[in-house]
């Protein structure tokens, strides 16, 4: 077996084939490059690649439909951002060639991104991926792309890679993504989550792997293994069978072994992923991102779009609860329609969230009419949430502005260590709550969940995080409210039997999820996984905390955990 490298897992499952490398295929235009006199026609030419660049992202985005038709429709919203055409077009009047001012525009774009960090950073590969289509199409070079026929199913390894390309790849095709870059939330973990495809991102050396070489990637450990003795691959692959069996085998409500409910719930950003969620069997929606119908755009949606988007969703599903979370935005999801916020050294602690909410009354005041209305005439339970709520004088804020707007259950999310720490103070101001875990985690250990250096730090298993989990669940059930759990810490079959243990009330995942916690909780009676939750608390580290869990909860073998 040869070397064995690592990063994030973000996509469980297997995958094994060749190598196929991508590497960047467009050059930068030389510094110094000048056009022939003519500017006008010029910035023409290069208004025109950026509106064709434009178009093609959008059409790649009908056709594979879900999850990659709004990433691919933001992306498509950057090519065309007045902005970037106004910086090319003041380079081309200096004398600058169409590709070298496309080139130095985006540059100084990415730059603004990559300093302002979290999701703004996240998106620096697409827009290096809009900039490499636009100079080849002003160049003639021939697009940046992925192969369309392969002989196998190979494994996609790549510095990074652009959602123009991830959308439109052929399942059949592709083994497995591995990136050298990326975080777990970058538009190719999310992307491949969508797909079902294992993926490891974030892995050092990754681009070193010589194209056709064979290697196995684990998207659940987080390894790519080089050249593994055909026994290891067999075992692995067959082991990646027996899951799937045993995965459409265990259908229905998510509950324990013993009967124990735990409603299952999908995380949504939009109407458009709710076949994925109905397919999966979601019994709901436990985190409605509406932040999405805000980001990327000029101006705020209509009160009328809004209320549409809502609708779609509480009339999926009839009778089932739909966590709404108000707008999260600000600080690093900036809205270009409001005036940005002074200076924020570190974007994570700033005006973010309900915080910025407050900022804005008309805006709230916009969204919750919208789904106070939404929900009229249908049958959904309708629960609104808001993001970064840090003391009870905020949530009693917003509960009270929910109510007043028609909306009977108000909640907050858990996402702030006070707010954990505080729990029973909180619940008595409110009707539910919903952990968040990737921001409890990054806020607990402060570990910017952005930045790959402290990305051992970023595990929602690490047993203070766990501490802090238990407190909000026995906070909300000294008061007779729920609390769920809506962070990627749900998405976990293993972690999800130990939040069951904890008191959580109900877990939300991306869709694909739902299966494998849906086949581990089966196998496990409620009091394996309180037992399961003790251990991984009397622990002192995250690697400690998850393998004392998983000595407790036996039927994680047949699943393959």
């Amino acid at each position: 077996m040869g070397a064995v490298l690592r990063g994030s897992g973000v996509s469980p499952g297997a995958g094994y084939g060749p190598v196929y490398l991508l590497a960047g295929a467009i050059p930068e235009p030389p510094a110094g490059q000048r056009h022939d006199g003519d500017a006008v026609a010029e910035k023409k030419r290069a208004t025109a690649a950026l509106a064709r660049v434009a178009d093609d992202l959008e059409a790649r985005g009908e056709r594979a439909g879900g999850t990659a038709r709004d990433v691919l429709s933001a992306q498509a919203m950057m090519a065309r951002d007045p902005g970037l055409e106004v910086g090319v077009a003041e380079l081309v009047d200096t004398g600058t060639a169409g590709p070298r001012a496309v080139f130095e525009a985006f540059g100084r774009y990415r730059e603004l991104l990559a300093a302002v960090g979290g999701y703004l950073a996240e998106r620096v590969a697409d827009l290096d991926d809009i900039r490499d289509r636009t100079i080849a199409v002003l160049t003639g070079l021939p697009m940046p792309g992925v192969p369309e026929h392969a002989a196998e199913p190979y494994v996609l390894v790549a510095r990074d890679l652009a959602p123009a390309d991830t959308a439109v790849l052929n399942r059949d095709l592709v083994a497995a993504f591995v990136t050298e870059e990326g975080g777990p939330t970058s538009h190719t973990a999310i992307l491949a989550r969508a797909m079902g495809v294992p993926a490891v991102v974030g892995c050092a050396g990754a681009t070193g792997l010589v194209a056709g070489d064979r290697v196995l990637v684990d998207g659940a450990a987080g390894t790519v293994t080089v050249e593994p003795a055909r026994e290891r691959v067999d075992a692995v692959l067959g082991a990646a069978a027996a899951r799937q069996a045993a995965l459409t085998a265990t259908t229905g409500p998510g509950a324990t072994a013993d009967g124990f409910a735990v409603p299952l719930l999908a995380n949504i950003g939009g109407p458009r992923d709710l076949a994925a969620a109905l397919a999966h069997g979601a019994e709901g929606v436990g985190l409605y991102r509406t932040e999405f119908l805000f980001l990327d755009r000029a101006e705020a949606p209509s009160e009328v779009e809004q209320e549409a988007a809502y609708r779609a969703v509480f009339e999926a599903f009839p009778g089932g609860r739909v966590v709404v979370r108000t707008l999260d935005a600000g600080a690093d999801k900036p809205l270009a329609f409001l005036p940005p916020p002074g200076e924020e050294p570190n974007p994570a602690l700033g005006e973010r969230g309900l915080r910025m909410f407050r900022r804005y009354p008309d805006m709230m005041a916009s969204q919750l009419g919208a789904l106070a209305r939404a929900v009229t005439g249908t049958t959904a339970l309708p629960y609104v949430m808001a993001p970064m709520v840090a003391t009870v004088e905020e949530a009693a804020w917003f509960a009270e502005a929910c109510h007043q707007a028609g909306l009977a259950t108000a909640g907050i999310m858990i996402e702030v260590p006070s707010a954990a720490l505080r729990a029973r103070d909180l619940a008595a101001a409110v009707d539910f709550f919903s952990i968040g875990t990737n921001d409890l985690t990054q806020y607990t250990l402060a570990a910017d969940r952005q930045v790959s250096a402290v990305a051992e730090l970023q595990d929602p298993w690490h047993p203070a995080v766990l501490d802090l989990i238990a407190l909000a669940a026995e906070g909300a059930a000294a008061a007779g409210k729920p609390c769920g759990v809506c962070g990627e810490a749900a998405a976990d079959p293993v972690l999800a039997c130990v939040l069951t243990g904890l008191g959580v009330t109900s877990l939300s995942m991306g869709a694909p999820a739902l299966p494998w916690v849906r086949a581990a909780l089966a196998r496990h009676t409620v009091e394996q996984c309180r037992a399961a939750a003790v251990a991984a608390r009397g622990a002192t580290t995250a690697t400690q905390a998850k393998d004392a869990a998983r000595g407790a909860l036996p039927g994680l073998a047949e699943l393959g955990l």
